[in-house]
C-alpha cells in the first residue's frame, strides 16, 4: 500500500526554510531554564565581583552547533542600537530589573517594556534596539537577562530611522558576540 502525504503548506503558499532546527519557542525555554540556573546560583562563578555602574557586562553561558546562550547586564543610559540577528533566531528572559525594547513594525518604532520573568523572542528579520528602561525605578541592580541565538551569531546588521520614517541599514558587522 503507497502512503500519499499531503503537503505541509498548501501549494501556493511560499515554503520558509529556517536556518536551525530550533524554533523561538525552544529559545524561550532555554532562556527560561538558564535564568533559573543563574538565580539558583549555578553560574556564580563567571559573575563579576563588582558590576560595572556606566559599561554593559555579557558572558557566553553555553555554546554548541544549534544554539548559543548569553548572559547580559544592563546600565542606565546604553542601548544596543536599531539592529537585527542576520539569519539567527533569538530570544531573552528578564532575570532582575527591566528592560525597554523598542522594534521596527510597519506602523514605525513601537516599544514594550519588559519587567523581570518577562520573555521575548525575535523571529527572523526582528528588528530592534534595547535598553534598561529608563527612569525605572532601581530596585535591583544590576539589570540581567538571558539571551539565546539559532543558530549562533555571526552577524548583525545596525539601521537607522529616516526623516520619511523608513528603516535603512547602515552598516553590517560580522560577530559572534551579542548586542
Amino acid at each position: 500500500m503507497t502512503a500519499i502525504l499531503e503537503p505541509a503548506t498548501p501549494l501556493s503558499s511560499p515554503l520558509r526554510v529556517l536556518p536551525t532546527r530550533l524554533r523561538t519557542a525552544d529559545l524561550l525555554r532555554i532562556t527560561d531554564q538558564t535564568a533559573a540556573e543563574v538565580l539558583d546560583g549555578r553560574h556564580d562563578a563567571v559573575l563579576p565581583h563588582e558590576w560595572d555602574e556606566t559599561r554593559r557586562w555579557s558572558t557566553r553561558l553555553h555554546a554548541d552547533d544549534d544554539v548559543d546562550v548569553w548572559l547580559i547586564s544592563w546600565t542606565p543610559g546604553t542601548s544596543t542600537e536599531l539592529h537585527d540577528h542576520a539569519g539567527s533566531l533569538g530570544a531573552l528572559t528578564v532575570l532582575s530589573g527591566s528592560l525597554t525594547e523598542y522594534r521596527w513594525t510597519t506602523q514605525g518604532l513601537r516599544d514594550r517594556v519588559l519587567d523581570a520573568g518577562d520573555q521575548a523572542a525575535f523571529p527572523l528579520g526582528w528588528v530592534h534596539d534595547v535598553m534598561r528602561t529608563p527612569n525605572a525605578p532601581i530596585t535591583v541592580d544590576p539589570t540581567l537577562s538571558v539571551h539565546a541565538y539559532s543558530p549562533p551569531l555571526t552577524a548583525m546588521s545596525y539601521y537607522e530611522v529616516t526623516p520619511a520614517q523608513n528603516l535603512r541599514r547602515v552598516r553590517t558587522e560580522l560577530t559572534d558576540e551579542p548586542e
